[in-house]
This record gives C-alpha cells, sequence and structure tokens, in this order.
C-alpha cells in the first residue's frame, strides 16, 4: 500500500458514524479493509466491487459504504444510498480528485445525501461525506432506534462485544483540563440492586443514561467510560450488559462501585 493510500485511509476512518457495539461497513473495491480492521478491530467488513450491477443488498444495511480512490458517479450514489441506515455515512478519500470541492458537495446533495462535507486532504486528494437523513427531528428517538437493534441483559459471560461501556460518577466533577497536576480524581460506577450494569455501546449507554435521569432514577452520573472486556471479565463484580428501563421497576436501589480510572481503554474519555 502507497503512503498515500495510508494517508487518505487515516483521513477516511475519523470520519467513521457513530453506532452500536459494532460498525457493519461496506468496502468498495476493499481497499481500506486490512488497514481499517488494524485500527478499529469493533468493525464488521463486507467488501465488494465498485460495479454496482452486482450489488444485492437488504435496504438499511451498513452503517457506512467507504471507499478509497473511487471516481464519484451518479448511479454509484443512488445504489449506496438505499442500504444505509438512517444517519449512515457515504465517505470517499479520493487523490483524483477532478473538481471543484463545492462541485462534489453540490453532487451529493442532488443525489439525497445530508450533513455533507467535503474538504481538501493534504497534500492532495478530498475526503467526501454525506449521510442518510433520519426520519425524526427527535435526537433521542435516533438514539434509541440505533441501541435498539441490540440485545438487552446479557449475561457478562455471553457477552462477545470487545468493550463494555459503564456509567460514571467522577469525584470532582471536571474535564481533564481543569484537573490540576496532582490533583486526584474517584471513579464510581453505576450498580443498580447491587450488580453493575454495562453497555455494549456508547449509543445503548445514553439511550439507558436519558429516561433514566428523566424518571429521577439516576442522578450524580457525569461519565461514560469504555473498558476492554477482558479487564472488566477479571473483576470479581457481577456484572449485566444492556439493562433495559424495567429495570428500575419494585423500587430498585442505585449504588456505585469504585472503579480505577486506569483500567479505562482511555482514563479521559
Amino acid at each position: 500500500m502507497t503512503n498515500r493510500n495510508v494517508h487518505l485511509i487515516e483521513t477516511l476512518i475519523k470520519h467513521l458514524p457513530p453506532s452500536a457495539s459494532a460498525l457493519h461497513l461496506l468496502d468498495v473495491n476493499g481497499m481500506a479493509g486490512d488497514m481499517l480492521t488494524q485500527a478499529r478491530p469493533d468493525v464488521q467488513m463486507t467488501t465488494i466491487s465498485g460495479d454496482v450491477s452486482t450489488w444485492h443488498f437488504e435496504p438499511l444495511q451498513f452503517d457506512a459504504v467507504i471507499a478509497v480512490d473511487y471516481i464519484l458517479n451518479d448511479t454509484f450514489l443512488s445504489a449506496v444510498l438505499p442500504i444505509l441506515r438512517y444517519g449512515g455515512r457515504l465517505i470517499i478519500a479520493n487523490s483524483r480528485a477532478s473538481m471543484q470541492l463545492a462541485q462534489y458537495g453540490n453532487r451529493l446533495e442532488s443525489s439525497g445525501y445530508v450533513r455533507i462535507l467535503v474538504e481538501d486532504i493534504p497534500p492532495n486528494g478530498v475526503l467526501m461525506r454525506g449521510e442518510k437523513a433520519h426520519i425524526t427531528d427527535d435526537t433521542h428517538q435516533r438514539i434509541q432506534t440505533v441501541a435498539g437493534n441490540e440485545a438487552e441483559f446479557i449475561p457478562l459471560a455471553d457477552y462477545t462485544g470487545r468493550f463494555v461501556h459503564l456509567l460514571i460518577r467522577q469525584t470532582p466533577n471536571k474535564p481533564p483540563w481543569r484537573l490540576d497536576p496532582d490533583e486526584l480524581i474517584q471513579w464510581d460506577a453505576v450498580m443498580i440492586n447491587g450488580v453493575m450494569i454495562g453497555f455494549s455501546s456508547l449509543l445503548k449507554a445514553v439511550s439507558f443514561m436519558q429516561p433514566s435521569v428523566l424518571m429521577n432514577k439516576l442522578y450524580t452520573v457525569n461519565k461514560v467510560a469504555k473498558f476492554r472486556r477482558e479487564r472488566v471479565m477479571s473483576w470479581a463484580h457481577r456484572i449485566v450488559i444492556n439493562p433495559a428501563l424495567t429495570i428500575w421497576d419494585d423500587d430498585a436501589q442505585l449504588g456505585f462501585m469504585p472503579i480505577d480510572p486506569y483500567d479505562a481503554e482511555a482514563p479521559d474519555e
């Protein structure tokens, strides 16, 4: 792989969309797959020829369609849009750009894409990104729709995802840049009825946290932290993955368990 393509793919990876626990990606012509899966082992990758006449996919199947050095054309743009989930992204990193940036944006817009971004990739190249429009303007409903695709109440022993997301109460409640160099922080993970709760994705965690706060069941939580499954498996605490809101029935008791911030994948996340 050339240095040029490595740079294009590195740029493309930064524009992958948020999703459930695993991103479902379609790699057109297979140029990004190996490098992308090394950077993001959590993705589920399908590789396909750029000849859209050979495609046979169900609607709403992919979180993103990615392509490196693929020449934009209307047939391709029309074929991609139906197979993206709502909010899914088409991302193209192209070193052979032949039009002005505004022309690429207009091309995406006329094909039905929204939230369009077109920018230069120095020293030469163009990043093009467009999304499939959501069917609702309600952000909470969007989160619930994506998160609803994942199973609930999974015992940790049966969970096969790469990461576990925990709801955290951090003391003091400050962003990393406001902490003094010698200031210690305390992380406490949420427990319900003596069981630690975890989530398969950030969206799944947020889809539980938001309504729980509105129900006055969950309070003082100010962070979602990500831990490798292997690390969580080594703890002695009982953990359940993706609890439903019904866990609050029958006067469930909120509790907290101290957690080492340096066990997290990124302590300042």
